[in-house]
Formats: structure tokens, C-alpha cells, sequence
């Protein structure tokens, strides 16, 4: 069986494993990967069970291509998906994951592989046409996310005027609003722009946002926030990480990475994450939209 078929295979709930030993006990076996299943297009299952996505792609060109090691996916809520990691219930995150302040203190993250944007999901034909008209309303977002923070972040400038409903997973916050239980789906713009595409039904709110204030060129969908995925490590797993950081950087510079990002999003990828292969650690530059796809020329990290 090779690696491909061994990781979509089985990707399930592993046991816990006491956290002392860990890290030398995963060193000689799969390393498991923590991941909350779906979220589409970064992992989820096609109907034949296989686990697909973005975040797979790159795994296995990190894993199975590079550091010539097997790995598995383990399914696991979002919400508590940080904890797990540091209950030694698996080696790592790769899981569309933000790396932002609050999540450093408690992990230890990659050069960034990813560059997302908080946007805002409705129905077509709403009366929400700007993002005042949320005032009052309930929104749907998923639970442990930064879309989630975004929504609290509104709240308090709508002087709490705005009802939250989180949702175990995204696919929850859809059904809410397909059902006409929340105006909006506050989330990462490829899993929202992804509902677009597979259902007429829903379409981004328009509008400038963050992206405009810190790029030249941006969306033409409004956006709420800048931010960059990263892999999430536990705090004392310093060799391992920088393991797999030469071997993302390496998944770069061979153009493994633009070809993978090709497959899930239109548009090129982000030329900071780009120039990074080129042995640049940092970038700065525009954005340049195309489509529906942005991509942009800077880039920052967390650790």
C-alpha cells in the first residue's frame, strides 16, 4: 500500500497517548496529524470515503515526498483541537489553522503555507447588502475559529447588537443559513467562496475591507481580516518542526506547491509563500486578484 492510499484510508479517531514519550515514540511510527473533518476544500471526504483536500495534498508532499514518512489524519473537533495536540493525541495540526497571538502561547507553528480572509457568506438576495445591515441579526460561524472571533470583534461595535450562533463544525453554520436560522456565515473566504461555487444559492457580501487597507490590490468581496495558516506543533517538538519546515520550504521551491494550490483555487499562489522557496523568508509587495482567487506579496509570522 503506498502512502496516498494509506492516509485517505485512515483518517479516524486515534487513542490518546500520555504526553511523556511522545514525541520519541511518533518519531518511529505514522505521524498523526490532528484535523477538523470538514472543511472543504482544505480536508474533507469524497463519497467514497478517500480524505481529500488542500491541507492533504501538502501533507503528504511534506510527509510521504520529503521526510519519507508515513502519517495519518486524525479526526478531531476544532474547538478542542489545541489541547489535544498538547494531550499527545497527535503529533501536529494541519487544519486550516490561523496562526495568530493567542494560539502561539500555546503552540509552536510553521513558516506560513497559506494566505485566507475572513469574509462574510449570505443568501442571494438578502436584505444584507452591507455590514451594518448585521446589526440585530444572528450569524453562524463554527466553534474554536478565528471567523468566530471576527463575529465577537463585530459584536462589540455593534455595542452587542448581534446574536452568535457557533456551530461544531462549519457545515452546521450552513445548514443555519440555508434554513434561514442566521443571516451570515462569517469563515476563511476559499471554504465560503467553496459554498458559493456549490450552491447558487449563496454569495459573498461585497465590499472594501482589510485587505484593502494592506494591500494595493484586493477582492471584490468584503473582507474582515488578513491572516496566514501555519502547522501547529507542541512547544517542545523544536527539532521536528524545523524538520518540517525545510521540508515545506523544499515542497515549495520544486513547484510541488503551486501545483497542489492549482488544484483547489484559482488564480496563483501567494508569491510571498512562493519566494520563500527562493530562500526569502519574508516578502513585501501587492495583491493581485484574480477571479475569485487573491493572492498577496506579504508575508508575516507568528511563532
Amino acid at each position: 500500500m503506498d502512502r496516498r492510499s494509506f492516509v485517505k484510508g485512515s483518517a479516524g479517531i486515534v487513542g490518546g497517548l500520555a504526553l511523556g514519550g511522545v514525541s520519541g515514540a511518533q518519531d518511529q511510527g505514522a505521524i498523526q496529524i490532528g484535523s477538523d473533518i470538514p472543511y472543504k476544500p482544505f480536508e474533507y471526504r469524497e463519497r467514497d470515503g478517500t480524505l481529500v483536500g488542500f491541507d492533504v495534498d501538502i501533507a503528504e508532499a511534506i510527509f510521504a515526498g520529503e521526510l519519507d514518512r508515513e502519517y495519518e489524519f486524525v479526526q478531531t473537533g476544532f474547538d478542542t483541537i489545541i489541547p489535544s495536540l498538547r494531550n499527545g493525541n497527535f503529533r501536529i495540526i494541519m487544519s486550516a489553522m490561523t496562526i495568530n497571538d493567542q494560539r502561539a502561547q500555546q503552540v509552536d507553528f510553521s513558516d506560513p503555507y497559506f494566505v485566507a480572509f475572513q469574509t462574510v457568506a449570505i443568501l442571494e438576495g438578502s436584505n444584507i447588502q452591507s455590514l451594518d445591515d448585521l446589526k440585530g441579526e444572528t450569524v453562524a460561524v463554527q466553534k474554536g475559529t478565528t471567523g468566530e472571533g471576527a463575529a465577537e470583534e463585530l459584536k462589540q461595535e455593534f455595542g452587542g447588537d448581534l446574536t452568535i450562533d457557533s456551530y461544531d463544525q462549519i457545515t452546521g453554520a450552513f445548514n443555519a443559513l440555508l434554513n434561514n436560522q442566521a443571516v451570515a456565515v462569517i469563515n476563511d473566504n476559499a471554504v465560503n467562496l467553496q459554498y458559493t461555487e456549490d450552491r447558487q444559492s449563496v454569495t459573498l457580501l461585497q465590499g472594501e475591507g482589510q485587505a484593502a487597507e494592506e494591500f494595493e490590490s484586493a477582492p471584490p468581496y468584503l473582507t474582515l481580516t488578513v491572516e496566514r495558516y501555519g502547522i501547529a506543533f507542541r512547544q517542545d517538538d523544536d527539532e521536528f518542526r524545523q524538520q518540517v519546515n525545510e521540508a515545506l520550504n523544499a515542497v515549495i521551491a520544486s513547484g510541488r506547491y503551486a501545483e497542489i494550490y492549482t488544484e483547489y483555487f484559482p488564480g496563483e499562489p501567494p508569491q510571498s509563500i512562493l519566494q520563500r522557496g527562493q530562500g526569502t523568508t519574508t516578502a513585501t509587495g501587492n495583491a493581485t486578484t484574480t477571479g475569485n482567487a487573491t493572492t498577496t506579496g506579504s508575508e508575516t509570522t507568528t511563532e
